[in-house]
């Protein structure tokens, strides 16, 4: 599998209208550092859609999207030593990073200085254009992978290497793990209901906040919220001014940013891990009660293999929606109008066949 002869197999976008399509390609050679992995399953993100459909104006054609890969290492290099052939293993969002600068030393890649390579429509260090996860392998250096821990359902994690990680990472940070603690979660998708797992596997009480009142039963009831409450309804959301010690935005709406602000605490914490289209609040609202606003995306290699493993001895399963590549268009469409719960998993193994 590690000859670079156009063996590789996948689904991937030729323009702007993001139509997914089986398309074959070449992987590089598994180089001294690098595994290659034989990939089960892949999470939908809607970063296959922002890039499959050139929402930010500079996607490279063909592009095959996914980066929540979870696969089993078939192939290493004569330095590998974290990895052997068997392995269960996943790769996130990116593939690598310059290694050198203070982010990289930290265990804190994604934000390296001079920009991590992502998993699929980046620049690699060869100047080749990454590939992700729609496809039957990958070939990535050992430091961006990570160990699905045993018996966690590998097409279970894949949802982690993105979604759960982007969740997981502000939570820790701003020590959203501290029992007895309130969570407000703003939306209720693929980020949203994992950000509640993880919230009552910390032991914080946990509310939901969601414009759609069909969300209330499966999040009480399925997801574990211990509140929901209807965000536009001022009569709901009156009452819970300075009772939150943090609030994590899932949604990528627009929200009310003072609304927020004020159902917080004293030296509460607002963090966003969705894409508003603008952040705009009274520079009162943040400074009275000394709040902070902040954002984050997903995490470093040391801190998601410590979120899968949280996972594992915590028993947090994302909720998902098991599809063939072949349905991976519709899928896309049904992710546009957050037709999901709660979060599609692509079945590589079992569906992408090596007959285009």
């Amino acid at each position: 599998m590690g000859a670079a002869n156009g063996d590789c197999h996948g689904w991937a976008a030729r323009d702007p209208s993001g139509l997914l399509s089986p398309y074959k390609f070449t992987r590089r050679s598994v180089g001294s550092d690098d595994v290659s992995i034989s990939i089960q399953y892949c999470g939908v993100c809607f970063a296959d859609v922002i890039w499959t459909r050139n929402k930010h104006g500079h996607s490279n054609y063909p592009l095959v999207p996914g980066h929540e890969i979870v696969g089993i290492v078939t192939e290493v290099g004569s330095n590998v030593s974290r990895f052997k052939i068997g392995d269960h293993v996943g790769v996130g969002t990116y593939v690598n990073s310059c290694r050198e600068c203070d982010y990289c030393d930290s265990k804190l890649e994604v934000h390296c200085s001079k920009g991590a390579v992502f998993t699929f429509d980046g620049v690699d260090a060869d100047g080749t254009i990454t590939k992700g996860g729609y496809s039957n392998y990958i070939v990535v250096h050992e430091r961006y992978c990570y160990t699905i821990p045993e018996n966690y359902p590998p097409q279970l994690a894949a949802p982690l290497l993105c979604a759960g990680i982007t969740v997981y990472t502000p939570m820790i940070r701003h020590n959203m793990n501290q029992p007895g603690k309130s969570l407000g979660v703003i939306g209720l998708g693929g980020l949203g209901h994992l950000a509640v797992k993880f919230g009552k596997a910390f032991g914080l009480k946990v509310t939901v906040f969601s414009t759609s009142i069909s969300k209330r039963e499966e999040a009480l009831n399925l997801i574990g919220a211990d509140n929901f409450v209807i965000s536009s309804d001022e009569k709901q959301t009156r009452g819970l001014e300075k009772s939150f010690d943090f609030i994590i935005n899932t949604a990528s709406g627009d929200i009310s940013f003072d609304l927020y602000l004020s159902l917080l605490k004293t030296a509460g914490v607002l963090a966003l891990v969705g894409f508003p289209s603008e952040v705009k609040f009274s520079p009162g609202n943040l400074s009275l009660g000394a709040k902070t606003i902040t954002g984050s995306i997903t995490g470093g290699t040391k801190q998601t293999q410590e979120m899968l493993d949280f996972c594992a001895a915590h028993k947090i399963y994302p909720e998902i929606e098991l599809i063939p590549i072949q349905y991976s268009n519709e899928a896309l469409e049904r992710l546009i109008k957050k037709d999901v719960k709660y979060r599609f998993v692509i079945d590589i193994a079992n569906s992408l066949k090596g007959d285009l």
